[in-house]
């Protein structure tokens, strides 16, 4: 079970978990060891996948409850659907049970990611263009032209990404969507659960994490989200925390998570 409580207020800290926050700067991730992340991020998700397959993430039917945009609209027409960071397709694959009218474009860091997308059953490779690259380069365009998108979408996708290539990232997006495109957004917010949770030795820059898998997370602040969208020309249309409790009376579990949710535009 899990009640929502949509925020424009950033987490207030308990003294046990400001002690955690100092705690974690006393021994951060070598300068070393984090250039070998960014060099290894590709091979690191690689191995992820690798290890667990389809049995990670659970299939994203919240979606279109989640962004009333991903419904379809009066007129019906195909709209094309970018999903950046598609994983093994637990997010375009419940879209397309949903029989949405869309042509789904996606891509993925992992080239392991992407041979399990299309070894799917309900690949179709007539309404889908699936690809491997690296967002935060130019390659994106030798698949995909500029101004050709409709709704592009990153999901828990850009808190992967070194904070230094944010803004790179956010351009390219930019460019791939048509006038009024929209970038619909969901990740990580400041103080979650599990930022809190990390121990010395995992910090490697503000708000900037490395797992033990060696993939790194990065926790939003509502502000600076929406400072970068702006920097690079999106309009914003909503932009808020998701303070999420979800409860399981039988585990015992009672968790406390925080989310960034925020729907951008690109002006005409």
């Amino acid at each position: 079970m899990a009640d929502d409580d949509f925020s424009k207020q950033t987490k207030v800290l308990s003294d046990i978990e400001l002690e955690r926050l100092k705690i974690q700067d006393t021994r951060k991730v070598s300068e070393y060891k984090a250039n070998t992340l960014e060099i290894e991020a590709k091979k690191n998700w690689d191995l992820f996948y690798k290890r667990n397959e389809t049995r990670f993430f659970r299939d994203r039917h919240w979606t279109t409850r989640e962004f009333q945009d991903l419904l379809n609209r009066a007129e019906c027409t195909e709209r094309v659907l970018f999903e950046i960071g598609c994983g093994v397709g637990n997010f375009i694959y419940p879209l397309i049970e949903e029989k949405l009218n869309f042509r789904i474009v996606a891509c993925d860091l992992s080239p392991r990611a992407i041979e399990i997308v299309k070894n799917n059953s309900k690949y179709n490779p007539s309404c889908m263009h699936v690809f491997q690259a690296d967002i935060t380069t130019k390659h994106v365009f030798t698949q995909i032209e500029e101004s050709s998108i409709d709704i592009a979408t990153l999901i828990f996708v850009l808190s992967a990404i070194h904070p230094d290539k944010f803004l790179s990232t956010l351009k390219n997006i930019y460019k791939l969507l048509k006038p009024n495109g929209i970038l619909l957004f969901r990740d990580y917010g400041l103080y979650d659960m599990a930022q809190l949770r990390f121990k010395a030795g995992h910090k490697i820059a503000d708000n900037l994490y490395m797992r033990q898998d060696g993939t790194r997370c990065y926790y939003f602040s509502i502000e600076y989200l929406g400072h970068i969208l702006k920097e690079i020309g999106f309009e914003i249309a909503s932009n808020t925390y998701i303070h999420r409790r979800t409860i399981n009376k039988k585990e015992n579990i009672d968790v406390p998570r925080i989310f960034v949710q925020c729907k951008a535009i690109k002006p005409d």
